[in-house]
């Protein structure tokens, strides 16, 4: 983008609502955050079962109650982190300090690569886990949500890694220093240019003096004829 400042124009400008939500980077964030809701979703509607033999309900992956309660955990954490990320690209044009605009993006980038890392490690936890349950009725009703959770973990770590290297891409951009520039080399409405300095070496008009030899002459000087011919 010409004039660009980390990825948006001047502070001000008018945001078409059009491109913004074909840009890549609001697809991804849309994507995560439907992401999200399946993973937390799934382990909450079906994640836990019960057996005949107790009405205690259990954690489908392997009745680990740690593993049901991290990805709920990371899946609402990331539901609330894109939103708030979407609101935050929605209004960063907004934003007409440089350094609040690098702080934004810096934030953006630690935490897309935070989240990147944790669903690596949800995606390992639900897997491992699922692998060791033993089947049984119970658990085979809830199947299809517990390989969702997994499936979506999945999903979601390519999305997340994808968010980083877009907030990469625009802290590199950097600031194109033009849209501040002009700013300060603007005069002030009504404030008129300062004049040359005393002493400058080029004199003002109050010590300017009529040129040697430009005295006014007599036209017809006395004792002088005009010769006849």
């Amino acid at each position: 983008m010409e004039g660009a400042s980390f990825g948006a124009g001047r502070a001000g400008a008018a945001l078409d609502p059009i491109s913004f939500i074909k840009r890549p980077q609001t697809i991804l964030r849309i994507t995560a955050w439907v992401f999200s809701i399946v993973v937390f979703g799934s382990i909450v509607n079906e994640g836990y079962v019960n057996s005949e033999s107790s009405p205690e309900l259990h954690c489908i992956y392997n009745k680990n109650e740690g593993a049901c309660n991290y990805g709920i955990a990371i899946g609402i954490i990331a539901f609330f982190a894109c939103i708030f990320f979407l609101v935050l690209d929605l209004n960063f044009q907004e934003i007409s300090s440089v350094k609040d605009r690098r702080r934004a993006v810096l934030l953006d980038l630690a935490f897309s690569g935070l989240w990147s890392f944790l669903w690596f490690v949800c995606f390992c936890f639900l897997a491992n886990q699922w692998q060791q349950t033993k089947k049984s009725e119970e658990v085979n009703q809830g199947a299809d949500a517990a390989r969702a959770g997994i499936a979506f973990s999945f999903f979601s770590i390519i999305t997340w890694v994808a968010l980083v290297v877009k907030a990469l891409q625009r802290y590199r951009m950097g600031t194109d220093m033009s849209l501040f520039a002009t700013d300060q080399l603007s005069a002030a409405p009504g404030t008129s240019y300062p004049g040359y300095p005393t002493g400058s070496g080029v004199e003002g008009t109050e010590t300017y003096q009529s040129p040697p030899f430009t005295e006014t002459l007599d036209t017809s000087p006395k004792g002088y004829q005009v010769p006849a011919y």
